[in-house]
């Protein structure tokens, strides 16, 4: 599976963006691909339309925003973009608002790129490495930032698990990715992963897999979108913070 290093082109990465609103911030990290031959421009249509229609799911840090949008014909090869706003915008979401980190991801499938997001999402939790994005320089300096983080964790073994987590976004491809990988590192530091399974998934496939979990963990809007489907759905405002995670697992597990 691609890592993060493999998938970020330094030409792909802009620092101190002025855009006027959250449309022109993603429209801006889409025009990074299409630069970059990722995509094309109609998977930047793709991105806004997926905040247009699910609201501001895709910011899922303070301060961060990850759009991307379902694999089309419009994705030429898995790759990803970078800007850092020059001043933040806000994409409407209650907490993590207003964005200065826009990244964005296009994927031929829904596996080539997870050990990526696993290497991402420990970076915007470590908070001395997403200080230090929000202030160098150029171009290669983001790039070293993120070649200094600390190794993936190695890929899971095949296990015989007894539960089910669902960690829920709009197209299953990206966000919910942030919050498997924080929810298995909890998982990983209470001994409990040998017993949980978590599966990362979209809004329509996760109604029809609810029936066999435990608990969905996602945002407020997507939430909102799954409505009633039989079994705990716990908001995180935070998917990189262990710490947000560990509160939602003790609630729903009575620890």
């Amino acid at each position: 599976m691609s890592a993060l290093g493999d998938l970020l082109d330094r030409d792909a990465i802009a620092l101190d963006v002025s855009v006027d609103d959250w449309r022109a911030a993603i429209t801006a990290v889409g025009d990074l691909l299409v630069a970059t031959g990722v995509t094309t421009a109609e998977y930047t249509r793709q991105m806004i339309a997926s905040v247009e229609e699910k609201g501001p799911y895709i910011v899922i840090a303070p301060g961060f925003a990850f759009a991307h949008a379902r694999p089309s014909p419009a994705v030429r090869r898995t790759g990803m973009s970078w800007i850092r706003l020059a001043r933040p915008v806000a994409f409407g979401h209650p907490r993590n608002d207003p964005v200065d980190l826009v990244v964005a991801l296009a994927a031929t499938d829904a596996s080539a790129h997870t050990r990526a997001m696993a290497d991402l999402a420990r970076v915007i939790g470590d908070a001395d490495r997403r200080d230090a994005l929000d202030t160098v320089p150029t171009a290669d300096d983001v790039l070293a930032v993120l070649a200094g983080r600390t190794a993936a964790a190695p890929e899971p073994e095949a296990r015989t698990a007894t539960n089910l987590i669902l960690t829920v976004c709009g197209n299953g491809l990206g966000t919910s990715l942030f919050l498997k990988n924080t929810l298995e590192q909890v998982l990983d530091r209470w001994g409990w992963s040998p017993f949980i399974t978590v599966e990362a998934t979209d809004t329509i496939s996760a109604k029809g897999r609810a029936k066999d979990a435990d608990l969905i963990l996602t945002s407020g809007e997507i939430a909102r979108t799954l409505g009633d489907v039989g079994i705990p759905v716990t908001v995180v405002e935070n998917f990189t913070s262990t710490a947000e995670v560990d509160a939602a697992l003790r609630a729903n597990y009575d620890v």
